[in-house]
C-alpha cells in the first residue's frame, strides 16, 4: 500500500465518519442537552446524598417505559410516568434519609421485576427491549428529539428558579427551615424535576447505567473544586464531554453507546479525583 492508498483510506473514512455523524445528529443534539442538564442537577443530588434515589427512580422509569412498550404506548411518557411516581413516593414518604432509603429498596426490585415481566410479555423487537436497560440514543428521532429538549428546558427552567432556596436547603436544612424557607415544597419540587430527568436520561444511558450522567460528573466536580459556581459549571462540563464523547466514539464501533459514556465519566472522575488528591496533599505540606 502506498501513500497515495493509506490518504484515500483516511479520507474516505473521514467521510464516511461524516455521513454517519449528520444522522446521528439529533443524539448528539440530545446527549448535549441532557449532559448539561444532568450535570447541573447532579450537585444537589450529591449534596442532599440521594445518589441511590437516582437509581431507584430509574427502576420504576424502566417498568414504565416498558409497560408503555408492551401496550403500545409512547415510551418516553411510560418512562416519565414511572419516574414521577417513583419520585413523588420518595418525597412524600421519605423525608428522612433512613425513611428514603428504606423505600428506595423496597421500589428497586419492585419496578426492576415489573419492567422485566413487561418485558418478557413484549414480542416485538428484542433491540428495544436491550435499550431499555443499556440505552439506545442513536435511534432519537425528531419527534424524540423535540420532547427531550423540551423537558430538559423545562428542568433547566425551574431549577434555576429555585436554586438559591434549594441550595440553602442542601446544605443546611436546618438553618434553611428557620430562615423560612419552605423545606418541604423545594425538597418534593426537587423530587419531581429528579424525576423527569432521569426519564430522559434513561433513553440515552439506560435504566442501569443513568448515574452516569447523573452522579458522576457532579462527584468529579466536586473533587477538584468547592466553588459555588465552579462545581456547576465543572460538572454540567463534564456531563457534555460525556455524553456526546460517548456517542461520537460509539458510531464508530458496534458498541451500544452507554459504555463508552459510562467509561469516559469514569476516566473524568479518576482523574479529578487525582488531581483532588494532590491539590490536597500540596495543601498539607
Amino acid at each position: 500500500m502506498n501513500w497515495s492508498d493509506i490518504g484515500d483510506a483516511l479520507f474516505g473514512g473521514a467521510a464516511h465518519y461524516g455521513e454517519i455523524l449528520a444522522l446521528v445528529q439529533n443524539s448528539v443534539w440530545a446527549g448535549l442537552v441532557l449532559g448539561l442538564v444532568g450535570g447541573l442537577i447532579g450537585v444537589f443530588i450529591m449534596q442532599r446524598d440521594m445518589a441511590f434515589a437516582v437509581h431507584g427512580i430509574s427502576e420504576l422509569s424502566f417498568a414504565g417505559a416498558a409497560a408503555a412498550l408492551l401496550f403500545g404506548f409512547d415510551v418516553v411518557t411510560g418512562s416519565i410516568l414511572g419516574s414521577l411516581t417513583a419520585a413523588a413516593l420518595i418525597g412524600l414518604l421519605g423525608a428522612r434519609a433512613r425513611d428514603r432509603n428504606s423505600i428506595i429498596g423496597v421500589l428497586m426490585p419492585f419496578g426492576l421485576g415489573l419492567g422485566i415481566l413487561f418485558l418478557s410479555l413484549y414480542n416485538g423487537r428484542s433491540a428495544n427491549r436491550f435499550s431499555l436497560l443499556t440505552g439506545q440514543i442513536v435511534s432519537v428521532q425528531n419527534a424524540q428529539l423535540g420532547w427531550l429538549i423540551v423537558l430538559s428546558a423545562i428542568v433547566l427552567v425551574a431549577l434555576l428558579l429555585i436554586w438559591r432556596p434549594l441550595r440553602f436547603d442542601s446544605l443546611d436544612p436546618q438553618s434553611a427551615a428557620a430562615r423560612g424557607v419552605p423545606t418541604l415544597a423545594v425538597s418534593f419540587g426537587f423530587m419531581l424535576l429528579l424525576g423527569v430527568i432521569v426519564a430522559v436520561a434513561v433513553h440515552i444511558t439506560g435504566a442501569l447505567l443513568v448515574l452516569a450522567l447523573l452522579v458522576t460528573p457532579a462527584a468529579a466536580a466536586m473533587r477538584v473544586s468547592t466553588g459555588p459556581l465552579a462545581v456547576p459549571l465543572l460538572s454540567a462540563a463534564f456531563g457534555v464531554a460525556a455524553a456526546v464523547g460517548g456517542i461520537l466514539l460509539a458510531i464508530m464501533g458496534t458498541l451500544p453507546v452507554s459504555p463508552y459514556i459510562t467509561t469516559i465519566s469514569f476516566l473524568i472522575y479518576v482523574v479529578c479525583r487525582i488531581v483532588g488528591a494532590r491539590r490536597d496533599r500540596t495543601t498539607r505540606d
